[in-house]
């Protein structure tokens, strides 16, 4: 994707992803921080292959987006948009991924809170575990492409990886402000319970012996969360547009409780 490219859905506002330098490039209307680079270097202790190749900067991810009239409605309701493009290629047998972590409790909501991903570009695999204990619970593998939706419930272990080493990945996202990512258990455990590994451009998976509990993944496509109030197939930013209350789950987690119980992603 060059840098004048635009994601092959339209996010609702205007922003683009670009590949040479990887970012993102604003509209004029669009406020947005300068991108943090997560290079290979920084990354290698969380693989597999720690020697590997790959390409030197792994991803570019830019926390607080959004259009300038709805800056101070964000910060009223403690929500906050990011965006995320991944390099295309690959980790030596790896995908291009990221480390795994848990959503840190927040101190505005004293939980640890949900995330709305949404694929804007490429073919993503949102890596999913019940705990990063040594009993990981259910462990989803969900594949989702451009216009599709996947939530993370509260408290659970996640990675986002891209299912295609040919073209980048792009995605955005809802969280909470005071976002934080706690790495502790999911390092403890040399990663989340499944690695993905590429054949070829096929994902394939290995198991983590690091978990004396071995349970088995499940590969789905994204669920139905209409009973979150989200509609298939329209923006997530647009979504929130049309009613700004939507999202109110992901930084006040427990407005959702009945559905975290039993949730299948």
């Amino acid at each position: 994707m060059s840098a004048d490219a635009v994601p092959p859905i339209d996010p609702g506002f205007a922003i683009r992803p670009t590949t040479d330098p990887l970012g993102f490039v604003y509209g004029s209307d669009v406020f947005g921080p300068v991108c943090e680079l997560r290079r290979l270097d920084a990354i290698r202790p969380s693989l597999r292959d720690p020697r590997c190749a790959g390409p030197e900067i792994v991803y570019a991810i830019a926390m607080d987006v959004g259009t300038e009239d709805r800056r101070a409605d964000l910060l009223a309701r403690n929500l906050l948009f990011g965006v995320v493009t991944y390099a295309a290629g690959r980790l030596g047998e790896e995908p291009v991924r990221s480390q795994g972590h848990i959503h840190a409790v927040s101190a505005s909501c004293g939980r640890s809170t949900a995330e709305v991903y949404e694929i804007w570009a490429g073919r993503a695999v949102i890596l999913m575990q019940e705990t990063a204990n040594d009993d990981p619970g259910r462990c989803f593998a969900v594949e989702a492409g451009p216009g599709e939706i996947v939530v993370v419930p509260p408290g659970w272990a996640h990675a986002t990886i891209s299912a295609d080493p040919r073209q980048p990945l792009t995605f955005g996202a809802w969280c909470v402000r005071d976002y934080g990512f706690d790495y502790r258990d999911v390092r403890a455990h040399g990663g989340l319970a499944w690695f993905p590994r590429l054949a070829g451009d096929v994902l394939e998976w290995d198991a983590n012996p690091g978990y004396p509990v071995r349970r088995p993944l499940v590969e789905k496509s994204p669920g139905d969360y209409t009973q979150l109030g989200l509609r298939p197939g329209i923006p997530i930013w647009r979504q929130y547009l049309d009613a700004p209350d939507l999202f109110v789950w992901v930084p006040c987690p427990g407005r959702a409780d009945a559905h975290w119980r039993d949730f299948t992603p």
